[in-house]
């Protein structure tokens, strides 16, 4: 069963809100094996609204839409229906009243143009809200296509996915699931991840994806079969695979953060972690004590932004500051030591670049030491970020996180 989703409402188009509806409904719609073809946004006018219905009905079995179905002006959902279908609207009485009965709760006057919502496209069905005024449309469209229609407001919206549109897709579409599996890598650039899996690109079912942010790759493995338990039959060979290849550069096959994943490492070895920042200014630390019970593992921060700061509080030596300086590997071994010796913990790790945009030091934006310090265990590592400061950043907290992870795991060496 092929399905589109139609979010109406210039603000959308505006950037003033997020489509988050269009990401919830997506994913309520995989699990129970509606395929979502395609997604549309069209603002308040009632020519585009009727351009894109008519699109989605020609390509997908159900279209759902969201938005328009308020009582003002620009609220022309039920009119753009009413056009592609060709029929009027008509005005239902149990609706009205179930409207004024609404507003007499609320204790307020209800204004005639509410009257609005009580307006179906002839041979429609209709349901009732819970919360809010709008009425959900349910309108067959011919040849066994659907268009629903449901409010924008999110509670309200999945008040009437959940209790009506995916239970009836659910009997139309029978026994399916869409399960998607997802494999987070660092250390590997997404082509270099594409290149090394791309025998696996080809395959169908389960497919193969990539999605590239900052400092890591997520391959994403999405499977259809009869049931959910089918679905991750199909996908466990194929993640076991993408294990093998990419080894210890893949940090977790649940869809977690690497900070989750360290934590949970540490834990399990009874190892405490303390940090020396530059170029990071706390970020790392921010990230490792998101979690909760992080004081079982996380013993500290020391950002050290300035030269003196890094002599000052962890002993770098002035002849390194004034030698290869402070964006170098022995200043960066120098930081961890120096950490670990201030915070009395098991590993540290440190971090010194130049966030950019401008150079320091005499390196340029970018450059980035990472090095890492445990008994028996000393080492660091080189990269060059792209992108801006946020970006560089970013790059630099995961090389760090993932130094951690591997020392945890056991699969670190100097």
């Amino acid at each position: 069963m092929r399905a589109e989703i139609v979010g109406v409402g210039t603000e959308l188009l505006l950037g003033q809100i997020a489509n988050t509806n269009a990401q919830w409904m997506s994913e309520r719609l995989a699990e129970i094996g509606v395929d979502v073809m395609h997604h549309q946004v069209v603002g308040d006018n009632l020519g585009r609204i009727v351009d894109a219905f008519r699109l989605a009905l020609s390509r997908s079995d159900v279209v759902i839409s969201t938005g328009g179905l308020g009582p003002t002006q620009d609220d022309i959902t039920r009119d753009a229906i009413a056009e592609v279908l060709g029929v009027p609207l008509v005005r239902h009485p149990e609706i009205e009243e179930m409207l004024r009965a609404r507003f007499r709760s609320f204790r307020r006057e209800m204004p005639e143009n509410n009257l609005l919502q009580a307006d179906v496209p002839e041979g429609a069905r209709y349901v009732l809200p819970e919360r809010g005024t709008a009425p959900g449309l349910v309108c067959p469209a011919g040849d066994g296509r659907v268009l629903y229609a449901v409010a924008g407001v999110p509670s309200e919206m999945r008040e009437m996915m959940l209790g009506t549109i995916l239970p009836e897709l659910h009997d139309r579409a029978g026994s399916a699931a869409i399960v998607s599996r997802v494999l987070r890598v660092t250390g590997l650039a997404e082509s270099k991840v594409a290149e090394l899996l791309g025998d696996l690109f080809v395959l169908t079912n389960p497919t193969v994806a990539y999605l590239a942010s900052a400092g890591e790759v997520k391959v994403r493995l999405t499977a259809k079969a009869a049931s959910t338990t089918g679905a991750n039959a199909l996908i466990d060979p194929v993640a076991r695979e993408v294990e093998a290849i990419l080894g210890a550069h893949v940090f977790t096959s649940s869809d977690e953060d690497l900070e989750q994943v360290v934590a949970r490492a540490l834990r399990g070895r009874g190892a405490t972690l303390a940090c020396a920042e530059s170029l990071t200014g706390g970020g790392l630390a921010e990230r490792l004590t998101a979690a909760e019970g992080a004081s079982d593992y996380f013993r500290g921060s020391a950002v050290v932004y300035t030269a003196d700061a890094k002599h000052d509080l962890l002993g770098v030596r002035r002849q390194t500051i004034d030698g290869p300086g402070v964006v170098s590997e022995e200043c960066a071994r120098e930081m961890a030591a120096g950490a670990r010796r201030v915070f009395r913990s098991d590993v540290a790790v440190s971090l010194t670049g130049v966030a950019g945009p401008d150079p320091h030091d005499g390196k340029a934006p970018g450059e980035v030491w990472v090095a890492l310090d445990a008994e028996g265990l000393a080492t660091a590592r080189h990269l060059h970020s792209p992108g801006d400061r946020a970006t560089v950043v970013r790059w630099a907290e995961q090389a760090a996180l993932d130094l951690v992870r591997r020392w945890a795991e056991g699969r670190l060496e100097a």
